[in-house]
């Protein structure tokens, strides 16, 4: 017998894992410069820290939404949440270079496992015309933990080392395992068949391109660099004909598209990836290499940030339901790009650091303005068996815009340092080097704040792709699956 449930509890739950595995995306930024002192490694080398994590998390969510439809959600997010909080510990216990970086792919490995069940469990238990406040929970988390990360991280790098950044996420993971088996119910399961060959491609072309972008100004962008891009290029070419020509089950479903608010909330996602990412390389280093500020308090300069976001961000949720879902997300994407243009003026070696705070806050605003109304206005018209697919396809392009985002400023930043007479090759010494002559600080200021108009520039897509959402239409058949009360 199966009855109606109250779907809140499942959702608290699953937040807590989701939180976790956010909070990696960025809480690696402020330690970058400790993690390079203590392994003795290169500026390359730590930024693949952070790549190969966004990497190996974002090939996977292709597969992995369709994999939580085939065995259940809850199997796969509990599989993810083991996955991810063992690895944290391999991380913590890294001695070498080359050993973090294969511990954080495997962690990337276990996020892939959790995001998308998070999202199918929202559009399968709640109603369509409560989902905004679902997804403003979802979402202020989501903002929150991006921001937050660097301001914890901080902490620890100065209280603890750059091994703690990850060993926090062994009891959270315990914790987050446990409610999950008490408070998440086992969904109805659908069987799937799996795009092996989509997989492939998908996972070829993504890598190609990341290896291309990020190492290219080391290679000098020789031949060799560019034959990877135009090869990544080509893989996910023949990745789309591939998926355009399957017939049973493709692993991105190309009618998902032919819903417009679900393109353009996907191409929005991607634009806020690569714009957090980017946003933080930059900022952190101009914080603590020219400005001298410790993890800690640099990491606090964006304290506002994360708390205004958290703590409107669900308000904004049950907002959103009620208005066209245009408003808020495009409002956002254009005050984030505003704050981004600020933050590049004031990066200068006498910069207002009060402004910083004051434009910080304003983006708080604008971040909650983004995740909830978005992920509400991409999930709103899928019908219930493309749930799974669409969740994974749309946390696939956050991600891909994230590693994306990652692998370009960094090659971006070099370049700038490269065009002021800078050696980049000792730039992720961070707080730790010593004074910086003034007229270094000088040049050394430009390059980021040049590079820091890049992930600007991208928001104004998200921000031209939002505007162009239409009222969506709820399905009849959209309606809440009844979850079987015992479990």
């Amino acid at each position: 017998m199966t009855t109606q449930r109250n779907p809140w509890p499942a959702l608290y739950a699953m937040v807590v894992g989701f939180f976790m595995i956010l909070l990696d995306m960025t809480i690696v930024s402020v330690a970058n410069p400790a993690i390079k002192i203590d392994l003795d490694t290169s500026m390359n080398n730590v930024i693949w820290v952070t790549s190969s994590y966004l990497l190996a998390y974002a090939v996977p969510l292709l597969v992995t939404g369709r994999l939580g439809d085939r065995f259940g959600p809850k199997n796969l997010y509990l599989a993810g949440l083991a996955v991810f909080t063992l690895s944290s510990l391999w991380c913590g216990l890294s001695n070498t270079i080359g050993m973090l970086i294969v511990a954080r792919a495997v962690q990337g490995l276990g996020a892939a496992l959790i995001t998308p069940q998070t999202m199918a469990v929202i559009t399968r238990t709640f109603p369509p015309d409560k989902r905004g406040a679902a997804m403003g929970l979802w979402g202020g988390v989501a903002g929150l933990a991006t921001l937050v990360g660097p301001i914890l991280g901080g902490v620890l790098v100065d209280n603890w080392g750059w091994q703690w950044i990850f060993m926090i996420n062994v009891p959270i993971g315990v914790v987050a395992f446990a409610l999950a088996v008490w408070l998440v119910p086992s969904l109805p399961t659908h069987s799937h068949k799996f795009d092996l060959v989509g997989v492939a491609l998908s996972g070829i072309g993504m890598f190609l391109l990341v290896f291309g972008i990020q190492e290219g100004n080391d290679h000098h962008w020789n031949s060799g660099i560019w034959a990877m891009i135009v090869g990544g290029l080509a893989a996910m070419a023949v990745f789309l004909v591939h998926q355009s020509r399957t017939k049973s089950e493709p692993l991105v479903p190309l009618v998902l598209f032919r819903d417009r608010n679900f393109s353009l909330s996907s191409i929005a996602i991607a634009a806020m990836g690569a714009s957090i990412v980017g946003l933080m390389v930059p900022t952190y280093f101009y914080l603590e290499a020219v400005r001298e500020y410790s993890p800690t308090k640099a990491a606090l300069v964006f304290a506002p940030m994360a708390i205004i976001t958290g703590v409107i961000a669900p308000g904004v949720g049950k907002v959103s339901d009620k208005l066209h879902p245009a408003l808020l997300p495009a409002i956002g994407f254009g005050l984030f790009s505003a704050v981004l243009f600020g933050f590049s003026a004031l990066m200068t070696p006498t910069g207002s650091i009060p402004m910083f705070v004051l434009l910080g806050s304003v983006a708080g605003i604008s971040n909650a303005f983004i995740w909830a109304p978005l992920a509400a206005v991409a999930t709103r018209n899928l019908p219930m068996q493309l749930a799974g697919a669409g969740s994974g396809v749309y946390n696939t392009t956050r991600q891909i815009g994230s590693v994306l985002g990652s692998a370009s400023i960094s090659a971006l930043l070099t370049s700038r340092l490269n065009a002021q007479g800078l050696n980049s090759t000792g730039m992720g010494e961070g707080s730790k080097v010593a004074h910086m002559p003034p007229f270094i600080a000088e040049k050394f200021s430009t390059a980021l704040s040049e590079a820091t108009l890049l992930p600007a520039a991208i928001l104004l897509i998200g921000m031209v792709a939002s505007a162009l959402f239409a009222k969506p239409k709820v399905p009849a058949a959209a309606a809440p699956v009844p979850v079987d009360a015992g479990h």
